[in-house]
């Protein structure tokens, strides 16, 4: 079992932080207590509280699932969708400039 302690610079930190609050925020709209909100997405109530504050160490499919139930899942496909950096390498590397 990995028992390495996942670390988040702070300023990275409040990027997941904002994303849980989005979360929040989206569910408070929708009307959903936290306890609907776990029950749907398969998850313990403990769980979308740590979701809502950002937690990093939460599993992805926690956090698809409460996407899911919030009826945001297409919000996942727009994960890492425009990797202009990733383009400019492969650029890069076909024209032959390094």
């Amino acid at each position: 079992m990995n028992t390495k302690k996942k670390v988040l610079f702070p300023k990275h930190q409040k990027i997941m932080e904002q994303v849980g609050e989005n979360i929040k925020l989206a569910r408070k709209r929708r009307k959903l207590t936290t306890i609907q909100v776990s029950e749907r997405a398969g998850i313990n109530r403990s769980t979308l509280y740590q979701i809502e504050r950002g937690n990093g160490s939460v599993s992805m499919a926690a956090y698809f699932n409460t996407f899911r139930v919030l009826g945001l899942q297409d919000d996942f496909l727009k994960l890492a969708a425009d990797d202009s950096f990733g383009r400019k390498l492969q650029d890069l590397s076909l024209t032959g400039n390094k």
